[in-house]
């Protein structure tokens, strides 16, 4: 019987120190920014990390803003998200990007850098995208989104994007 106390009390405290070490990485990692590590290694074109590991604990606001964006961009609402940009002197910038939507839709998009510069944050995707408006071929390139957080909620200031 006293063997089963000390195998209980030995799995017990083990698991007892398991969660301590858990924690302790979680409140670790509670206190790291967004960005835990950029790799050494660049795309020599676009000087933008060949991977990044984000920290999972990160506060996702601007992230959902900027996939909302995005989102409403691939469906072709394109002229409904820049109608700010038409007001101002970018208007022949907006209408460029419109119509370069149209003939390079957006298919999908992946998270690549991120840089803070606060009050902007600029997100910067790999953007898979048709060829034209066919939708036969497919390519990759980048784009970003800045964004500045005014009044405590994220706002798209800026859609960056090669076609």
């Amino acid at each position: 019987m006293d063997d089963s106390r000390k195998q209980v009390a030995i799995a017990a405290g083990a698991g007892a120190l398991l969660l301590l070490i858990f924690f302790g990485y979680l409140l670790h990692l509670n206190g790291q920014g967004p960005v835990l590590s950029r790799s050494e290694e660049r795309d020599p074109l676009s000087g933008v990390p060949n991977s990044i590991s984000l920290n999972p604990l990160r506060n996702r606001t601007s992230e959902h803003v900027a996939a909302k964006y995005l989102r409403t961009m691939r469906d072709g609402n394109c002229q409904s998200q820049l109608a700010d940009m038409e007001k101002d002197y970018r208007r022949k910038y907006a209408n460029f990007i419109c119509q370069s939507e149209a003939q390079h839709p957006l298919i999908s998009w992946t998270l690549v850098d991120w840089e803070d510069q606060p009050p902007l944050r600029i997100l910067q995707y790999r953007a898979k995208r048709f060829d034209d408006s066919s939708r036969k071929g497919a390519y990759e390139e980048l784009l970003s989104v800045t964004m500045d957080k005014s009044a405590g909620d994220w706002v798209v200031t800026k859609y960056d994007a090669m076609y």
